[in-house]
């Protein structure tokens, strides 16, 4: 499924509904069978629930990263994650982070005005019809295979900073771990808690200041991927809610579409 997130100023017409997005969507479901990839703690050991903070480089956050319009010029507008496939050079974000591939570029590990591990442009997209036909909130979660912008970097980007697994089945509850880059920040923050199941369909977290910028932030259960920060409401209209798309047969589809086209 998709989740949805900010978008980057639009038609005056679009504007209102890009806003909604942008708020950010946080909750994943949680803890799935997972379909390829590597383990890695979600979490410090002793990190406590429900708060939100300054997310330590590393691993973890290596990646994590940053989308922009053209360059880091262009200002942060969505978070996305590497995850694992065979080329390596899969990353997976809200369908609604996506609207302008053409000009998107993806900051891995991005931090204090750098971007450790290059830019990255878009070469793929992979999004639900159920999203380009109608923004269903349940197919907010997309796949986009990346390049470097230069056509020159080291490649593949899974070699540099290492991937997520994804994962497929999950528990009515679970503990998920959020990483991601609200606009007014220039790093990562991090927040762990409980989640629960508003639908079959959707699923809600409570994490502070996770705000516009957030959205396509990763939902990480057991070191897995296992939604995306969107979906209901675009992901959240408060700060202190967010939401996530359930990481049901449609994502993984998707995902595995795209980690094939790789």
């Amino acid at each position: 499924m998709i989740q949805r997130k900010p978008s980057r100023p639009g038609p005056a017409g679009r504007l209102r509904a890009r806003a909604r997005r942008a708020s950010r969507t946080v909750p994943a479901l949680a803890v799935m069978a997972a379909l390829l990839g590597l383990d890695l703690p979600d979490a410090p050991a002793g990190a406590l629930l429900g708060v939100t903070a300054r997310a330590a480089a590393g691993t973890v956050t290596d990646r994590v990263g940053a989308l922009f319009t053209g360059g880091l010029d262009g200002g942060h507008f969505c978070t996305a994650s590497v995850v694992h496939s065979d080329d390596g050079d899969v990353i997976a974000t809200a369908a609604h982070c996506l609207d302008h591939p053409d000009t998107t570029v993806f900051a891995p590990g991005y931090r204090d005005g750098r971007a450790p591990y290059g830019l990255w442009r878009l070469t793929g997209v992979y999004v639900a019809p159920g999203w380009t036909d109608g923004q269903d909130p349940d197919r907010d979660i997309a796949f986009a295979t990346v390049a470097p912008v230069d056509d020159a970097g080291p490649a593949p980007l899974e070699e540099l900073v290492g991937a997520f697994r994804v994962a497929a089945d999950q528990y009515e509850h679970a503990t998920v771990t959020i990483v991601g880059y609200p606009r007014s920040q220039e790093a990562p923050l991090r927040c762990a808690n409980t989640t629960a199941l508003i639908s079959e369909t959707q699923r809600r977290i409570g994490c502070p200041d996770l705000s516009g910028g957030t959205s396509g932030s990763p939902w990480l259960v057991d070191g897995a991927l296992a939604g995306v920060l969107g979906g209901h409401e675009g992901g959240g209209t408060l700060p202190e809610v967010s939401y996530s798309a359930v990481m049901g047969d449609s994502a993984t589809a998707l995902y595995r579409e795209a980690a094939r086209a790789g």
